[in-house]
C-alpha cells in the first residue's frame, strides 16, 4: 500500500493523465510554498502529534463501524456503516479541515478561505478557524444558502463570514469560482482550504492524506468485528473526499470491490444530474484536469443534484485515474432513490443521513438485494440535520 501513495501523485501532482496545477504564476508560487511546507511539516513529530491529539480529544475519533441489522434483514446482505456522521460537526469534512488549518498555523496564515455546497465543509472550516484563532471566509451559492439554512447559521455562530454567490446557477461550482478569486486577491496572508480532493496540486493529495484516517480505522474495525474484510466498499462521489478516505485502505486489495456512487439527479439529460464520471470526458476546471461534464466548447456544463455537496461538474483527479485503471466502479442513483434511502435508514436504524451519504446507502441497498451473501461497508459521510427542512418541504413525510 505504501508504494501506491508514494507513486500517486507524481512530483507535479499528476495522477496518470489527470491532476496537475494550471493556475496563474503568482498563485503557483504560493501553491509551491504550500506543497513544500506540507511535505516537510506533515512528516514532523510535532505536527503529527498535535493532529493526533486533535483527532482524539476534539474530533472524537475513532468513529465506529456499525452493523445495520434491521436494514440488512430487510434488504438482504450485511450492510455496515462507517459512522462519519458521529465525527465532530457531523461529517467527514473536519478530518481535512483541522489538518489544513493546522498547516495554515504553521505557515503563519491569518485567514482561511473556502467554498461550500452542503455547508458541511464550511461548518468544519469555521470550526477549525475558531479552534486555531483564525479568520474564516466561506463562499456559498445562494441556492445552497437557502437549501442548507441550518449550516449557514452554524457557520455564522462559529464566527465565519458567509459570502453569498449570485452568479450562474448559484451553487457549488460558482462558489468555488468566487473563493478562488478571493484567494488570488490575497494569497500571502490567506490560504484556500479546498473542500474535496479537487483543485490544483497539492490539494487533492493533502485532502486525501488527511481523509485516510477513515480508511485506516474502518479496515481495522471491520476486521475486528468480522474476522475478514468487506466484499464491497461504497461511498458517494461528488468531488470525492469521503470516498478517497475509505477507498484508500482497500485500493491494493483485489478481494474488495469499490463502488463510487454519483448523483443521477432527475435523469441523464444535461443539467439534470452531476454524474461526472458516468457522462463526462477529460477536461479542465479550477486549475486541474479531471473528468468533467462539459459542453461542445469544453466549458463546464450546468449540473444538478438534490445533494448540494455532490453538485459539481468535475471530480477528483485521483478518481478519474482510478476509473481509467478499473480500480473503482463508478455508478449512480437518482434523487428518488436517495430520498427512499434517506427515509429507510432513518426509520429502520434511527440514523438520519445526509442526502450525500444517502446516495451511497441507496446503492448499498440495491446491491444487498441483488447479492444477499455479500458484506457491504458504506462510508456514512455525514448526518442529515442540515437537510431535514428541505426534504420535508419538498417531499413531505413518507
Amino acid at each position: 500500500m505504501g508504494d501506491y501513495f508514494k507513486t500517486f501523485p507524481d512530483s507535479k501532482g499528476n495522477y496518470g493523465d489527470f491532476g496537475g496545477s494550471f493556475i496563474p504564476p503568482n498563485l503557483q508560487a504560493e501553491m509551491d510554498k504550500i506543497a513544500d511546507a506540507y511535505f516537510s511539516i506533515s512528516k514532523s513529530h510535532e505536527f503529527i502529534s498535535e493532529l493526533r491529539n486533535i483527532r482524539t480529544h476534539f474530533q472524537g475519533r475513532p468513529t465506529p463501524v456499525y452493523f445495520a441489522k434491521t436494514l440488512s434483514d430487510e434488504c438482504g446482505g450485511r450492510i455496515y456503516l462507517k459512522r462519519e456522521d458521529l465525527n465532530h460537526t457531523g461529517a467527514h469534512k473536519l478530518n481535512h479541515c483541522m489538518g489544513e488549518a493546522l498547516l495554515a498555523k504553521y505557515l503563519g496564515k491569518k485567514r482561511l478561505i473556502a467554498e461550500t455546497g452542503a455547508g458541511q465543509h464550511g461548518v468544519a472550516l469555521a470550526t477549525a478557524a475558531a479552534y486555531f484563532g483564525l479568520e474564516c471566509e466561506i463562499h456559498m451559492g445562494e441556492v445552497d444558502i437557502e437549501k442548507e439554512a441550518p449550516n449557514v447559521t452554524r457557520m455564522k455562530i462559529l464566527g465565519a463570514t458567509v459570502v453569498p454567490v449570485s452568479r450562474g446557477l448559484r451553487t457549488l461550482k460558482e462558489a468555488v469560482d468566487s473563493a478562488f478569486e478571493a484567494y488570488m486577491a490575497d494569497p500571502i496572508t490567506s490560504i484556500y482550504c479546498i473542500g474535496s480532493v479537487v483543485g490544483p496540486h497539492p490539494f487533492p493529495m493533502m485532502v486525501r492524506d488527511f481523509q485516510r484516517v477513515v480508511g485506516i480505522e474502518a479496515r481495522e474495525q471491520f476486521f475486528d468485528m468480522t474476522g475478514e474484510h468487506p466484499d464491497d466498499v461504497v461511498a458517494c462521489v461528488g468531488g470525492g473526499s469521503n470516498a478517497m478516505g475509505i477507498f484508500s485502505a482497500y485500493l491494493e486489495d483485489g478481494s474488495v470491490t469499490l463502488y463510487g456512487v454519483e448523483p443521477m439527479g432527475r435523469g441523464p439529460k444535461t443539467g439534470d444530474n452531476a454524474a461526472t464520471i458516468t457522462y463526462g470526458k477529460p477536461g479542465m476546471i479550477h486549475g486541474f484536469k479531471c473528468y468533467l461534464l462539459q459542453d461542445e466548447k469544453g466549458e463546464p456544463s450546468p449540473v444538478y443534484s438534490i445533494a448540494s455537496g455532490l453538485d459539481y461538474p468535475g471530480v477528483g483527479p485521483e478518481h478519474s485515474m482510478l476509473h481509467d485503471l478499473g480500480k473503482v466502479n463508478y455508478t449512480s442513483v437518482t434523487d428518488e432513490e436517495c430520498i427512499d434511502a434517506f427515509y429507510a435508514l432513518s426509520r429502520k436504524e434511527g440514523i438520519i443521513p445526509a442526502l450525500e451519504s444517502a446516495h451511497a446507502v441507496a446503492f448499498a441497498m440495491k446491491l444487498a438485494k441483488e447479492q444477499p451473501r455479500r458484506s457491504i461497508l458504506v462510508n456514512l459521510s455525514g448526518r442529515g440535520d442540515k437537510d431535514i427542512d428541505f426534504v420535508i418541504g419538498k417531499y413531505g413525510f413518507r
